[in-house]
């Protein structure tokens, strides 16, 4: 019989000195037969960075591939995306040549655009709350904007 007092829930039965080796054993051997990619690591890093408590979700309210009507013998026409948080919205239409939008009601601000695990492209919105951006998203992308008063995260969508 053992000297250990259980009462069989498991309860106050933490990992022995034996198990806590063991388990640390098991985390380097995986670091090294099996490491996790770089891009992955850099999505799991950027995606905790994303957390901003303080940052309200702009709900997309408009998105041309779902709500335009076709037009027939049209040339192939941009994307064109509307996001709402509350007073501000934010129109963006994708480009082949990247981003152009604006912030309403027009103000200064300062847009990221997230995409994935790659680096962030920063614009800036004059006064009158337009902006471009040199980059057109092919993957996952979301937009951060930042202005004097708040920021605001638009959900994540796939360009």
């Amino acid at each position: 019989m053992s000297d250990d007092i259980s009462d069989g829930t498991g309860v106050g039965d933490g990992p022995g000195v034996e198990e806590e080796l063991l388990e640390e054993e098991l985390r380097q051997a995986a670091s090294l037969l099996d490491p996790v990619p770089p891009a992955l690591l850099q999505s799991a890093v950027d995606a905790f960075a994303l957390r901003d408590l303080e940052a309200r979700v702009a709900g997309l309210t408009f998105d041309s591939l779902v709500d335009a009507i076709p037009v027939r013998g049209a040339a192939a026409a941009p994307r064109m995306l509307t996001f709402t948080a509350g007073e501000v919205t934010l129109d963006v239409e994708l480009t082949e040549d990247g981003l152009i939008g604006q912030v309403l009601p027009p103000a200064p601000a300062r847009i990221e655009v997230l995409t994935g695990p790659r680096p962030s492209t920063t614009a800036t919105a004059d006064d009158m709350g337009r902006f471009t951006a040199p980059v057109t998203p092919s993957g996952p992308f979301a937009l951060r904007l930042h202005t004097t008063d708040e920021t605001v995260m638009t959900e994540w969508l796939r360009a």
